[in-house]
């Protein structure tokens, strides 16, 4: 398998997990603890992840200062899409409940949430292209902690959705393009960067991490805190715990 089709098979792969993850919450009555509780689940797989393959591989190849500088540029730019997308009425886009507001509520709320939906998965996919890029092959860690995040984000999502009443087509429309932007964001991290030194490759992984964090922080943690309170930090910590272990396992 070449390394490009890598990078557009595992991208679909991870995004795909969104769509599965929508159907379970489209047509399933899930409680709103246990979607909190895999949410929570989700955050630490992700935050081991960022941590200790993405942010760990640009501090080694580019130094510290590159992989803080890129870090912090990534959350910035993630915090600014954010806002502008929550002022357009996407900021409960990750929620279960009734938070998500309906397009009678707010004009245009529709495609700011599918935007929004889009801009979290970017990111994670590109860091999936540079993963290649750094090891020849795709970090199995890294895909499949995307790809556990990825479960119960669509999911706490797509709920809201529904409660929200949003149709079928729209709700899947939305998770099937943003599954294949997944596989095209991630081939681009591959196909596009395979011609940048290994410097500024380090640099937009530490980007890609810092923008991952913030999401986590901005739409994961909020959903998981709501529901499951002291819980949540468990399951964060079993998550964490998780995918270090399968780092280690296949580093």
């Amino acid at each position: 398998m070449s390394p490009a089709f890598q990078a557009i098979f595992w991208g679909f792969v991870s995004g795909g997990a969104l769509v599965i993850g929508a159907a379970v919450g489209y047509f399933t009555r899930v409680s709103g603890s246990v979607v909190a509780g895999v949410m929570a689940f989700g955050s630490g797989v992700l935050i081991s992840a960022l941590s200790f393959e993405l942010m760990e591989e640009a501090f080694k190849e580019a130094g510290l200062a590159a992989a803080a500088t890129g870090f912090l540029l990534g959350a910035v730019i993630y915090a600014a899409a954010n806002h502008l997308l929550a002022i357009w009425g996407a900021r409960d886009r990750k929620r279960s409940g009734t938070q998500q507001p309906s397009e009678e509520d707010q004009s245009g709320s529709g495609v700011a949430i599918a935007v929004g939906a889009l801009i979290d998965g970017i990111p994670e996919s590109i860091a999936i292209g540079l993963s290649i890029l750094h090891g020849g092959a795709v970090s199995v860690a890294t895909v499949a902690a995307i790809f556990l995040s990825n479960l119960p984000e669509g999911l706490s999502s797509s709920a809201g959705m529904r409660k929200a009443g949003r149709s079928a087509a729209y709700v899947f429309g939305v998770w099937t393009a943003i599954a294949v932007a997944c596989g095209l964001a991630s081939l681009a991290g591959y196909a596009v960067f395979d011609a940048f030194s290994p410097f500024i490759v380090v640099a937009t992984t530490a980007v890609a991490a810092g923008g991952m964090l913030a999401m986590i922080v901005d739409t994961m943690i909020p959903e998981a805190f709501a529901e499951v309170h002291q819980w949540a930090r468990r399951f964060v910590v079993l998550g964490f715990l998780v995918s270090f272990t399968l780092t280690k396992i296949t580093g």
